[in-house]
């Protein structure tokens, strides 16, 4: 069955385009899966093998190692894929994980930040000196000025930048799931940008030039690692209501743009999300809720409301964050 997952591994970087992040998880999932038959069965895993019992004792093992329902739900999603591509390729009959119960969890909502604290957090005093306080203003700013991912973020390139008079489009070519989309970017964010391009040269070092944007102090492409740390630090340095990360940016810039009446279907597009009801989830808001506004703001909803809120249901199978 290792063969079979190298080849699934190769079908999700090659073909699926899926991140290397998920690529990751993916794999530690699946091996996971195997290393808990061959304990079981004290030999090499095989395609027979995959079946209901001994998936449902991994998802056992796993509960009695304390792994939380989330987790346990996307190893079964991912052992759910992996089956499916077997089922494909002739190796089993059936995919067995799709008879599998997926545990039960809760959603927990998303954090986002008032406006204050995001303002604090970017223009409040305390940045580094010199280019690296201004790289990290510029990377703030991407963040929340256009609602990056922060693998999308640390993988702009020069050439992604396309400026129009003080305002700015960043084209994100390395989206989740391979998608490409512009992001716009404000003239805040914009004028951030400026200031730390003006300074880039000081983070180069001697060797073959990198179009990477954004540069650590090495001269080398900035790690998503290094922005987790520059959020955390400022969200304490300002005394932020909630520690985030550079995903808790990414929603409150989609809420507030919500709260500012922004239609959810252009949310849904400057995310890159491939469903509304990701968009949705993102800016703490249900369907429900929209329906609650809509019938007390229309004057002639009466009692509509539910159905066209209906409309804009779409299945998520991309549960694309």
């Amino acid at each position: 069955m290792r063969d079979a997952l190298a080849r699934f591994l190769e079908h999700l970087e090659h073909e699926v385009r899926v991140s290397p992040h998920t690529l990751r998880a993916y794999a530690g999932d699946i091996e996971a899966l195997l290393a808990t038959i061959e304990a079981r069965r004290g030999r090499e895993p095989t395609p027979a093998d995959f079946d209901q019992r001994e998936l449902r004792a991994h998802l056992a093992a796993l509960h009695t190692r304390r792994a939380s329902p989330s987790s346990m739900a996307r190893a079964l999603s991912a052992v759910r894929s992996f089956g499916e591509f077997m089922r494909r390729a002739g190796l089993v009959a059936d995919n067995a994980a799709t008879l599998v119960r997926r545990p039960k969890q809760r959603k927990p909502l998303p954090v986002a930040l008032p406006v204050e604290d995001i303002t604090a957090i970017i223009d409040a005093p305390g940045h580094r000196a010199g280019v690296l306080g201004e790289r990290d203003r510029a990377v703030l700013e991407v963040l929340y000025g256009a609602g990056l991912r922060v693998s999308e973020c640390v993988a702009l390139n020069l050439p992604d930048l396309r400026w129009h008079g003080d305002e700015l489009e960043l084209r994100v070519v390395r989206g989740k799931g391979g998608k490409d989309r512009v992001a716009p970017l404000g003239t805040r964010g914009a004028a951030a940008l400026r200031r730390y391009l003006a300074a880039r040269d000081g983070l180069l070092r001697p060797g073959p030039r990198t179009d990477a944007l954004f540069l650590n102090r090495r001269g080398r492409r900035l790690g998503e690692r290094s922005v987790r740390e520059l959020v955390y630090r400022r969200c304490l340095a300002t005394g932020a209501r909630a520690r985030v990360g550079p995903h808790g940016l990414r929603h409150s810039f989609a809420t507030h743009l919500l709260e500012s009446g922004c239609d959810l279907r252009s949310i849904q597009a400057m995310l890159g999300h491939a469903s509304l009801s990701t968009t949705e989830r993102y800016t703490h808001l249900d369907l429900g809720h929209v329906t609650d506004v809509y019938e007390r703001a229309h004057p002639r909803a009466q009692g509509r409301a539910a159905d066209l809120i209906d409309a804009l249901r779409e299945p998520d199978p991309a549960k694309d964050e």
